[in-house]
């Protein structure tokens, strides 16, 4: 059983930027890929970023490739998400999940989910 809890939401310019933190419960972190997804008012969760559980495989959305960077320091069982050059249409609410295996761009490929951390950006 893994638990997820997220953090570094807030309220930013259009411009700005945010590091999320996703703090996961467990001895077996580095054998979890972990996903961000996000989830926008009125619409789908979607698909945000992955990482592997060495951290030397990545991949993004094409919405947020070149502004958004995963990463993750197995050692304090944290996945992070820096967000940078901040859109209005980032504003979501923001999930950390962790799947067993390889990285996934699927959200029903991940078993476990954090609780979500609000993040809004004003124009």
């Amino acid at each position: 059983q893994v638990q997820l809890v997220e953090s570094g939401g807030g309220l930013v310019q259009a411009g700005g930027s945010l590091r999320l933190s996703c703090a996961a419960s467990g001895r077996t972190f580095s054998t979890y890929a972990m996903g961000w997804f996000r989830q926008a008012p009125g619409k789908e969760r979607e698909f945000v970023a992955t990482i592997n559980g060495s951290g030397g495989g990545t991949y993004y959305a094409d919405s947020v490739k070149g502004r958004f960077t995963i990463s993750r320091d197995n050692a304090k069982n944290t996945v992070y998400l820096q967000m940078n050059s901040l859109k209005p249409e980032d504003t979501a609410v923001y999930y950390c999940a962790a799947r067993r295996g390889v990285i996934h761009t699927l959200q029903t490929s991940y078993n476990y989910w954090g609780q979500g951390t609000q993040v809004t950006v004003s124009s």
